[in-house]
């Protein structure tokens, strides 16, 4: 019991320290878990959203002009962000409403609106563009080893007409497409003209995404629980023929477009208890020796569990709720997993997850 309290007094500094280190010290947003048969339809609409509690929105009040120090005003700009994930898949979900009361978006340059997203999926931080190599390396050579490899920089058009929604600001522009990316857009308003937008997208984060392409690439892994780097600023151009009007950012540190460091932190939450049974068996298990044909088996199930029973299908049993079962021989099993509480009983079989030699 000391030992479990001690991990877990390390793993909780460990975090605070990690917390810490990002930008906004103490601040902590949500991501929203959609159970797997709500998954967003990307099709620029928000039903699908409609269950997203408001405790999850991000809005313009949590942004800051880092560039020209602007007073927030609604009627000029006003945005709101929800973020979601799925369990099971490395993907984040976005939500973007935006009001502006003069939207820029005629030229086929990087001069017009923009949600710029910074997303840093393992906490990697530091800085990865290639001006800001560690090693002061030639531009040329560092965008092809280092820029947007471990932390990644979308330029998102709001709208995009007449070009890809996105301009990914490194070395690896595939990351924008499927089966990698998503998104819709929803307006009625033209160049120059007021009005709100609606863009719906998903993208994948990497650990790793080299300029040679996806075969080398490595997928953030999401789960539940994981606090990850991410912000954004919103690029508000209000006429034409002027620079840049508004630089909001989350971060509140204008930097954060290439140092991960400067990202904030993101929670990946659980499921909201109403999208849970009273009572959900779950487990998995893990190999620990093929040879000896040694298995661990870990309970996962939701809800208050009073008594577990296992049937190991080889004719065994266990009532532990994380036990370790040795075959006899090889075969393919069915594993079930009996559970009880004061919910009910429930049950969760795999029918031959379990192989062995």
């Amino acid at each position: 019991m000391k030992r479990l309290w001690l991990c877990a007094v390390l793993a909780l500094g460990a975090l605070s320290l990690t917390l810490q280190a990002l930008e906004r010290p103490g601040v902590e947003f949500k991501i929203f878990q959609f159970p797997p048969d709500k998954i967003p339809r990307i099709d620029g609409k928000t039903d699908d959203w409609d269950i997203v509690p408001e405790s999850y929105v991000i809005g313009s009040d949590q942004l800051k002009d880092t560039m020209n120090n602007h007073t927030y005003d609604k009627n000029d700009l006003d945005v709101r962000v929800k973020v979601g994930w799925v369990k099971g898949l490395n993907r984040l979900y976005f939500l973007y409403e935006a009001y502006d009361n003069y939207w820029d978006f005629a030229k086929t340059d990087l001069h017009q609106d923009i949600l710029e997203l910074v997303v840093d999926g393992d906490l990697s931080g530091g800085p990865f563009i290639k001006q800001l190599h560690p090693a002061k390396l030639p531009e040329a050579e560092a965008h092809f080893l280092f820029h947007g490899v471990h932390a990644q920089n979308y330029h998102i058009f709001t709208p995009a007409e007449g070009k890809d929604w996105a301009m990914v600001w490194g070395c690896q522009p595939w990351i924008k497409d499927l089966p990698y990316a998503n998104a819709a857009y929803a307006y009625n308003f033209k160049p120059g003209e007021s009005g709100k937008l609606t863009l719906e997208f998903w993208i994948t984060p990497f650990d790793y995404a080299g300029c040679e392409g996806p075969q080398r690439a490595v997928e953030s892994r999401l789960y539940e629980n994981k606090v990850i780097g991410m912000s954004w600023s919103v690029l508000d151009f209000d006429d034409t023929d002027k620079p840049v009007h508004g630089f909001w950012n989350l971060s509140h540190k204008t930097e954060m477009y290439g140092n991960a460091s400067y990202a904030v932190a993101f929670r990946l939450m659980p499921l909201e208890a109403q999208f849970h049974k009273p009572l959900e068996p779950d487990w998995s298990f893990q190999v620990l020796d093929m040879d000896r044909r040694l298995v661990a088996f870990q309970d996962k199930s939701y809800g208050k569990v009073v008594s577990w029973r296992w049937d190991f299908g080889d004719n065994t049993t266990s009532a532990e709720q994380h036990p370790i079962h040795q075959y006899e021989k090889g075969g393919e099993y069915v594993v079930t997993l009996y559970v009880e509480g004061p919910a009910g009983k429930a049950r969760r079989a795999k029918v031959w997850d379990v192989v062995l030699k």
